[in-house]
């Protein structure tokens, strides 16, 4: 005879702290009510959980309303900012804000999504809305398309024309598309996007390790009208992503090939640090 496992066991306790948690992705703040909806729990059950949440610090009431409390920013800073690829890209990432004055995001596959890693921006970045942790479907974005074009296993792809979600009007919307545009990438190891995740901006993206072993990827982007979608912009942040790859703590990586030369950007030569991504990969590294 099989033992129900009780509701106040610890799995169920967490299964349910985590389903509440979860209800509040997206801005703003939720009442009891749209939480009982979002999670399907009984009020009382929901409450108590909800009271547990804002003593511990990880959910915070303001009136009737409950809202992400600080220690879980605490923690998702630590989360970031301990991360082994965090740390070897953000001297990159501010290397390549600084020379082309563009957006730059860090960004990983979660499932059907990108999350992304790292936000480095001006007066830019605030039209652009994106976010530390916020997701996007990767089909719609640069950064998700360079992972998926160099993942050896790509799970949005799939025979025929099977629909995908769109964001705008230019957003890739059947598998057989993405299929195609992923073959233009991994010929050309770099991505573009063009008004498909939020009309009148545009991204260029590289992956982040090789062929197979693609860990993340890294983009400029900006209105349309500012942006070079070539290889004014593609070098550079071809050679912030295997920077990147080879600054990984303790990992033994080969570069992937990219171009010995380019066209000064903006006028200007990269900086340093980006030069010897793309020439001396093996000397002048950066410690994260």
């Amino acid at each position: 005879m099989t033992t129900p496992v009780a509701a106040s066991t610890p799995s169920a306790v967490l299964d349910r702290a985590s389903l509440v948690l979860d209800a509040f992705e997206g801005p703003g703040r939720l009442t009891l009510a749209q939480i009982v909806r979002r999670t399907g729990l009984p009020r009382s059950s929901a409450h108590r959980m909800l009271e547990r949440l804002v003593h511990l610090r990880w959910l915070r009431r303001q009136g009737h309303d409950y809202e992400l409390g600080m220690r879980l920013v605490e923690l998702g800073s630590l989360a970031v900012h301990q991360d082994r690829l965090h740390r070897a890209a953000i001297p990159y990432l501010h290397d390549l804000h600084r020379a082309t004055g563009h957006v730059v995001h860090l960004a990983i596959l979660d499932g059907a999504d990108v999350v992304y890693l790292e936000k480095i921006g001006g007066r830019t970045a605030a039209a652009i809305p994106t976010r530390v942790g916020g997701r996007y479907p990767a089909h719609c974005t640069g950064v998700g398309k360079a992972i998926l074009g160099f993942s050896a296993e790509r799970p949005l792809v799939t025979s025929g024309a099977a629909a995908l979600s769109r964001k705008t009007r230019y957003s890739i919307s059947t598998s057989a598309q993405l299929s195609s545009d992923l073959a233009k990438v991994r010929a050309d190891g770099i991505a573009y996007e063009r008004g498909e995740a939020l009309p009148g901006f545009g991204c260029v993206a590289a992956p982040i390790g090789n062929f197979g072993e693609v860990v993340a990827a890294v983009s400029l982007c900006g209105p349309l009208q500012q942006m070079q979608l070539d290889h004014r912009l593609a070098a550079p942040v071809r050679m912030a992503a295997v920077g990147i790859w080879n600054n990984i703590e303790g990992a033994i990586r080969v570069q992937p090939t990219m171009q010995r030369e380019s066209r000064p950007l903006l006028g200007t030569s990269p900086p340093t640090r980006l030069r010897d991504a793309g020439t001396a990969p093996t000397q002048n590294l950066h410690s994260a």
